[in-house]
């Protein structure tokens, strides 16, 4: 198993970059690698991601996913394998710190790249630079969703509270 883990600050709140990062058709706007994303259900994307004339489509299943915190992930295909997550943490005045941690299980001729030293690590390092480069670039979301995966079952978005009115009194 090979296992990357790499964490970039970014100069947007929390909300601002967690909300990015749920909108996974916008992906091939900033990410080199990732060519197409397809939401098939709330918790199972469908990703085509490639290098050169290497493609390769997946199917993935969210498994954790908590507002403003973090969102896990699995492949459902055998080769190779990998999961993943991405966490968000307020850092200094309005930025946010971006750690994720993959995953990968090289098999068969599609995970030859996998075992290249230090391949995965800098493919992770230059996407997360991307998506800062992006986020920063656009200063607010392009979307948001904001529900909750539990185990792989979803929970609805939980309302936003309401906003106190201010009563406005006729002035005569």
């Amino acid at each position: 198993m090979n296992t990357v883990n790499e964490t970039i600050e970014i100069a947007v709140p929390v909300r601002t970059a967690y909300d990015q990062w749920t909108q996974f058709k916008s992906f091939p706007r900033f990410m080199t690698v990732v060519k197409r994303v397809e939401q098939v259900k709330p918790n199972v994307t469908t990703w085509v991601i490639g290098v050169g004339p290497v493609c390769r489509e997946f199917e993935a299943e969210i498994v954790e996913q908590e507002p403003d915190t973090r969102v896990a992930w699995r492949s459902l295909e055998r080769r190779p394998s990998h999961r993943g997550e991405v966490s968000f943490r307020p850092t200094a005045e309005g930025s946010t710190s971006v750690s994720l941690r993959l995953e990968v299980e090289p098999r068969g001729v599609a995970g030859a790249l996998t075992v290249v030293p230090g391949l995965t690590r800098r493919v992770v390092r230059a996407e997360l630079g991307h998506f800062k480069e992006y986020i920063e670039g656009l200063g607010e979301a392009g979307g948001s969703w904001r529900g909750t995966i539990r185990h792989g079952h979803v929970r609805p978005a939980e309302a936003e509270p309401p906003r106190s009115q201010v009563p406005c009194w006729p002035v005569g």
